[in-house]
């Protein structure tokens, strides 16, 4: 098969990474996975992020398939479930929130930035090397640290599915695959098609 341009965003995501790893403010790249699949479904009613232009996606695929890290063993069927990728969807919006709360708290000179990114919502790992100040308001700095704490959370979770379940086991409870789901079922009118991984 004909490789594409976009088989190679798995570059882009490593890239991301990388990036905020170094300085912390690249983490604000990592809006773009989410507006553009929310633009997409918006606007041609399908998933076509998530099925060619996701790099997380492409990534796990990449190290399970490929590289075969993954025990490609078929995705337990909680997993699969409405309630789970439904809460999953909640939970990652209360998490999200509370991440805008905090980064509120900052711009208004009611809590001090916060140099940790904070791993699966729990575990506070000091980041302080990726920042060193700039001319922008420490609440940008804030939003930063928030916001790749979350991405980072997420590739872990997707790395962690992967080994133990299909490459991209991920994708069927990602909160962006789930969102752009039920945009695509509102705007066509009808269910929308799950496609396994």
């Amino acid at each position: 098969m004909k490789k594409k341009w976009y088989d190679a965003l798995w570059i882009a995501s490593l890239a991301y990474l990388a990036l905020g790893f170094f300085n912390i403010l690249f983490a604000w790249l990592g809006l773009l996975c989410f507006f553009i699949p929310l633009f997409i479904a918006v606007a041609k009613g399908t998933k076509g992020y998530c099925n060619r232009y996701c790099g997380r996606g492409q990534l796990l695929s990449l190290l399970g398939g490929r590289l075969g890290l993954s025990r490609k063993r078929d995705i337990p069927r909680w997993m699969r479930s409405k309630v789970f990728r439904y809460g999953f969807l909640v939970f990652f919006f209360v998490m999200f929130f509370q991440m805008l709360w905090n980064t509120y708290l900052v711009f208004a000179g009611a809590q001090d930035l916060g140099q940790v990114v904070t791993l699966l919502w729990t575990f506070k790992v000091p980041w302080q090397w990726a920042y060193h100040g700039t001319v922008f308001h420490a609440g940008v700095a804030q939003f930063a640290f928030g916001f790749y704490g979350v991405m980072l959370t997420s590739t872990v979770l997707g790395l962690i599915t992967m080994a133990l379940f299909k490459p991209r086991s991920w994708c069927v409870y990602c909160p962006m695959g789930t969102m752009t789901q039920l945009i695509c079922r509102a705007k066509n009118g009808k269910p929308f098609r799950e496609e396994s991984h």
